[in-house]
């Protein structure tokens, strides 16, 4: 690939002529791309995995985008950085044959606000679509294409204690996805900023269901 991105790629164990999933993983402020592989561990049978590392250096890992403050991505950089995403995803397709009706995309912190964001830009493309403690940011809902979104599917996961990105956040989020048609899964726990074991068990069967569906 062509991509400037660094980023980890686990194939999946069964392999045949068919065109496989995958899932595409965003990971948050100062991490790196190990970080979220062992929420998806039950679909690495089936499923390609790109683990993407974020472009920008952020003690003591890396970040996806710069900020003002917090909820205030830098649209300069932000914007760049989606048109690269984009294009991993597409060329990502293409070199390794995926299956265009089951992509899907999960972030968490930083990689959460990738993630809905790709899902804006990707519409015809993301499947599904999960945000654990997000947001997406006022210039993407105001100033990136809108299009509906009837077959896509969104989970959208967050902390009632969450003082990193406040609540009220993600409920803006689920509002403005349910406005462009998306079928929404809208989940809180009582946790901060982080992925209880239930909340990971929902975002497995999210996933589950999703890829069942799908094949079906």
């Amino acid at each position: 690939m062509k991509s400037p991105y660094i980023f980890k790629h686990l194939q999946p164990a069964i392999q045949n002529e068919e065109k496989k999933p995958a899932i595409f993983l965003f990971h948050g402020l100062g991490s790196n791309e190990e970080d979220l592989l062992q929420l998806i561990e039950p679909f690495r049978s089936q499923c390609h995995i790109f683990s993407l590392r974020g472009p920008i250096t952020h003690s003591p890992g890396y970040a996806f985008y710069t900020f003002e403050e917090e909820g205030k991505p830098t649209r300069e950089i932000f914007d760049k950085m989606i048109v690269l995403t984009k294009q991993f995803i597409e060329e990502a397709i293409e070199h390794f044959h995926l299956d265009e009706k089951r992509l899907f995309v999960i972030g968490f912190n930083q990689g959460a606000v990738v993630a809905q964001t790709l899902a804006v830009v990707l519409a015809e493309k993301i499947r599904g679509t999960a945000v654990l403690s997000g947001f997406l940011p006022q210039f993407v809902k105001t100033d990136y294409r809108k299009v509906l979104l009837e077959s896509s599917r969104i989970f959208i996961s967050h902390g009632e204690y969450d003082y990193d990105y406040p609540i009220r956040w993600a409920e803006e989020s689920k509002d403005f996805f349910i406005e462009l048609g998306a079928e929404v899964t809208y989940k809180t726990y009582l946790d901060g900023h982080g992925v209880t074991p239930e909340n990971l068990q929902d975002l497995i069967t999210f996933i589950t269901e999703d890829l069942v569906e799908t094949i079906n």
